[in-house]
């Protein structure tokens, strides 16, 4: 029940002025609305004063009718003849969402929007970005089924190629079930929550399978001369990456009404359900992605760090190689943080970050959907590697930045040289740091 006890939290009056405030249940009903595109969200109230103030300035905090959902403007407003005008009051924003301050005395309530607010070219951006995404990893799969054989002599190279196939697989159905869901006004109610489903589960197994890409590299990064075998390998990529999402997305579905409209998935927007702060079935892709992005970072850390110690090995420290040292880093990072996922913690930023926020919250919305393409991009330069590589002369792998300059190897170094294929297994012009099995990483070009 709405009251006025209190909703006036500060004002500016002299003197021994009173202020007087009204507090009308049902006055809204009466009153019409400036347009159709906002309704009177809370009381209307009627604040006055007993004296005359010059520039009176008044806060109050309204309960609101309607919980204000993601992205919509609340507007403050006093009534103005036969209209409902904004002129000098101000909302307080995301953080205070029931707070008004206003320069003048009059009869004030709250408006709400009925649409949120739209980020100018976003869509259009997104769904560009989409087909060429779908396009560049329908390629991608098709060089890596042409290359496969060629490609996967080595457990390691096995390894790395499974879990890409794998990501590149589960993207590709993802921003196709992404693409057909973009008008969900089009969409009846099976079709859009079967492409919920495929969404959450096909999203959760791309990130699964980045994380089984994480763990390998880590795994190789620090145990050097622990190898594993094809099967073991392939049963725990399989368990965790898609094992694992299918768990989650089962018990969600069955947890939220057997995937109820409104609970499990939005009909507005075909895509799971934020309510606010760990609330909602959102949260069950959100804290899986969170976890399995901070392990990645932790990988990559790890991997950038056995970098530089191959660099501070040798006793010269001279500019040239400090200079060759934070390029490697550098391109660690770079190829790195679209492979692992990591240009998602955009997209965490963007619920965050309410659109009402201002221009920091529009930039994050464009910093995640044209980030997010570099991983597309990724998949694809990283299959025509594998062709340009399948294909390569002598002379390209005598120029492969990777091989190791041996008047500079310590006695461990050279026995983990002859420990490698013929070829080093040098993938020259991978997205991706060679992981063991490759030079690189204990290796680089000085």
């Amino acid at each position: 029940l709405n009251s006025v006890e209190n909703l006036v939290k500060k004002s500016n009056t002299t003197g021994s002025s009173t202020v007087k405030t009204i507090g009308y249940k049902s006055l809204d009903q009466l009153l019409p609305t400036s347009n159709d595109k906002t309704q009177v969200n809370s009381i209307v109230v009627s604040t006055t004063t007993d004296t005359k103030q010059d520039n009176p300035i008044i806060e109050m905090l309204f309960d609101l009718h309607k919980p204000r959902p993601r992205n919509v403007v609340l507007q403050c407003a006093f009534w103005n003849n036969e209209t409902w005008s904004t002129r000098g009051c101000m909302w307080g924003g995301s953080s205070n969402e029931g707070l008004c301050t206003c320069d003048h005395l009059s009869a004030f309530t709250i408006l709400i929007s009925s649409d949120p607010i739209k980020v100018p070219m976003l869509d259009q951006i997104t769904s560009v970005g989409l087909g060429i995404s779908v396009v560049s990893l329908i390629i991608c799969l098709v060089i890596e089924l042409i290359v496969w054989s060629d490609v996967v002599k080595t457990n390691t190279l096995y390894l790395r190629h499974t879990a890409h196939v794998n990501i590149a697989l589960c993207l590709l159905v993802a921003n196709a079930c992404f693409l057909a869901s973009s008008n969900p006004e089009g969409l009846t109610d099976i079709w859009c929550r079967t492409s919920v489903v495929l969404k959450h589960f096909c999203y959760l197994a791309m990130f699964f399978w980045m994380l089984c890409l994480s763990i390998t590299l880590l795994h190789q990064a620090v145990f050097l001369f622990h190898k594993v075998s094809k099967r073991n390998y392939l049963r725990f990529s399989l368990v965790l990456g898609y094992g694992f999402p299918f768990i989650i997305v089962f018990v969600t579905f069955l947890s939220y009404s057997a995937g109820a409209q409104g609970l499990y998935y939005s009909s507005d927007t075909c895509w799971l359900v934020y309510k606010g702060l760990l609330q909602g079935s959102y949260y069950t892709f959100v804290i899986p992605v969170g976890i399995i992005i901070f392990v990645n970072v932790f990988s990559m850390v790890v991997v950038i760090m056995k970098l530089l110690s191959a660099h501070h090995q040798h006793a010269d420290a001279s500019q040239e190689r400090e200079k060759a040292a934070a390029k490697t880093v550098l391109r660690a990072v770079i190829l790195l943080t679209p492979i692992f996922g990591v240009t998602w913690v955009f997209g965490l930023a963007v619920e965050i970050f309410d659109l009402t926020d201002g221009p920091l919250a529009l930039a994050i919305n464009y910093l995640f959907v044209i980030l997010n393409q570099v991983h597309h991009i990724a998949e694809f330069l990283q299959a025509c590697a594998i062709c340009g590589d399948k294909t390569s002369t002598q002379q390209s792998k005598r120029s492969c930045y990777c091989y190791p300059i041996r008047s500079k190897m310590s006695k461990y170094q050279e026995i983990r040289l002859q420990s490698l294929p013929s070829e080093a297994q040098l993938w020259c012009g991978s997205l991706l740091l060679p992981e063991i099995g490759a030079a690189e990483l204990l290796f680089p070009r000085v």
